[in-house]
């Protein structure tokens, strides 16, 4: 038995090497028909499995050997993570909360522990779990600059700062680490790395993302010190290196979007009378830098709300509902798939897998900026969730898209074409829903919100159906986690200095704003 077990995962494994999936599948079943306990085989064919196309199948069995995996903490971390990949983030806690991580003092293990538990969003374990590697000895770049992340994330940013100055150290062409402390401190004359910066850009591989993250920490130390002419050509310098390592297809987006309205007539979205118990999710969508971090830690301040961070659970039980794999949020393969999806069982699955995040609360925040592609499938599959939609300015909006680095999430944002082309289909595709889901989205004004927070904040609270408290708009007394690139500043309160920014950059800029002012004439 044993050794015809061993060649057969020799077989697979083989055939994997060689890129026959379909072999390799029915070499690992035939395996797990004799030993159905060998959870790194089944773990294997889930891949395979998914390869195929096949979220469902893949899920079962990565579920199946979740419960027989060794007493591994690399194994623990590595199936946690293809669980919550598939949707399964119940079962990926279970995991994770049955493993007793204080019997290892195996760093780069606790570690990967750590990392799965900032995947599900609890950025408290995650830090505990990285402290606990520190303490055994673990250290190198990658583990500083995680660390300092978590550290940031949970709030304490002095320690963030020693913690990537330290990472620097290790790695000085570290450029995420580099830029992340241009933007965690206002740089000064007196107290800037702009020297330093500049040195690594030297030395750093050319056209690597380091390279790029160095040009937009350049870009934050010089606009800081005011020299903005000098800032937007470091800007346009790490844009352009972005762009060349992850080109947007507009004509692509363009034709997808087309696709989606074409699906969700008005007649498609109507949901099936449901009354589901326990508590209920409030959905914040709207494109990245519009403010939902915002909106989210004013909704957390209220007492019967809780924020869960930024989640991509709806996207994957979508997929799930869909039995479509892909690595988008959505694609064309998914959208011809929408009208076999039984939306019911995917509210149900939904509320399944996240209503423990509320811990007691009767709601809790879904944020996730690019669920505007869905809004309208999340409306169907959940009609009592409200959903909010953060609405900036089109220049402001953009402009804070241009300087994110976002890393491979939104390429269209290394581009002022692309940049353009996708706002134009944003909004596009908002209008739809706004006209076939009349009343059912919030458009929250993001320039209305930071200039006198109070009456658009009893605004949202009435749409979700809450009560006014004075608390939600005092933000610098949250001490929850943020783990968004606005971390840091969100914890400074609601204000309005990033109104405005791109004024600074008008002539640079004048390209996007021809374009952008085209697409509000046609």
């Amino acid at each position: 038995m044993n050794a015809s077990v061993d060649r057969l995962w020799l077989r697979a494994q083989r055939y994997i090497a060689e890129n026959q999936i379909t072999a390799a599948r029915i070499a690992l079943e035939a395996l797990l028909a004799r030993d159905p306990a060998r959870s790194d085989a089944r773990m294997l064919l889930a891949s395979t499995i998914l390869s195929e196309g096949r979220v469902r199948e893949a899920a079962t069995h990565a579920i199946a050997a979740s419960r027989t995996l060794a007493d591994d903490a690399h194994a623990v971390s590595t199936t946690a993570h293809c669980l919550l990949r598939l949707g399964e983030t119940v079962a990926a806690r279970e995991l994770l909360q049955r493993y007793d991580a204080g019997r290892t003092r195996d760093g780069a293990a606790l570690t990967a522990l750590a990392h799965a538990f900032q995947m599900l969003g609890d950025h408290r374990q995650a830090l505990a779990l990285m402290d606990r590697a520190r303490a055994c000895g673990f250290d190198n770049a990658d583990f500083r600059y995680f660390r300092g992340l978590q550290l940031q994330f949970n709030g304490r940013l002095d320690e963030a700062q020693q913690e990537l100055e330290a990472c620097l150290a290790l790695g000085p062409s570290y450029g995420r680490a580099a830029l992340t402390l241009a933007r965690m401190r206002r740089q000064t004359p007196g107290s800037n790395h702009l020297a330093w910066v500049r040195e690594q850009l030297g030395r750093v591989v050319q056209g690597s993302e380091d390279h790029a993250a160095l040009e937009f920490a350049q870009f934050e130390i010089l606009e800081d010190l005011g020299d903005y002419a000098a800032a937007f050509a470091a800007l346009e310098r790490g844009n352009a290196i972005m762009h060349a390592r992850l080109a947007h297809d507009s004509a692509r987006e363009r034709a997808l979007i087309d696709a989606l309205i074409a699906a969700t007539p008005a007649a498609a979205l109507q949901p099936a009378p449901t009354a589901p118990a326990g508590p209920m999710p409030i959905f914040v969508i709207g494109l990245p830098r519009s403010g939902t971090t915002l909106i989210d830690r004013i909704l957390d301040n209220h007492s019967q709300v809780i924020s869960t961070g930024e989640r991509s659970e709806f996207p994957r039980q979508l997929r799930w509902a869909a039995d479509c794999h892909g690595h988008e949020l959505i694609d064309e393969r998914l959208v011809a798939r929408l009208n076999e999806v039984d939306y019911a069982e995917l509210g149900r699955r939904y509320l399944a897998q996240t209503q423990w995040r509320a811990q007691g609360r009767a709601f809790y925040v879904d944020k996730l900026p690019p669920n505007f592609l869905l809004a309208g499938l999340i409306h169907r599959a959940l009609p009592q969730a409200p959903i909010l939609h953060l609405v900036r300015e089109p220049m402001d909006v953009c402009f804070s898209n241009y300087k994110a680095l976002f890393g491979d999430s939104y390429p269209y944002s290394y581009q002022l074409d692309t940049l353009a082309a996708h706002y134009a289909q944003y909004r596009r595709l908002m209008r739809h829903w706004h006209e076939v889901l009349p009343g059912r989205i919030l458009d929250v004004p993001y320039a209305e919100l930071v200039a006198d927070p109070e009456p658009v904040v009893r605004r949202v609270l009435a749409h979700c159906g809450l009560p006014f408290e004075p608390a939600c708009v005092e933000l610098n007394r949250n001490k929850t986690a943020v783990d968004t690139l606005s971390s840091a500043q969100v914890r400074q309160g609601i204000h309005a200095r990033a109104q405005g920014a791109w004024r600074r950059y008008e002539r640079q800029l004048q390209p996007l704003r021809d374009q952008l002012a085209a697409f509000d004439a046609a």
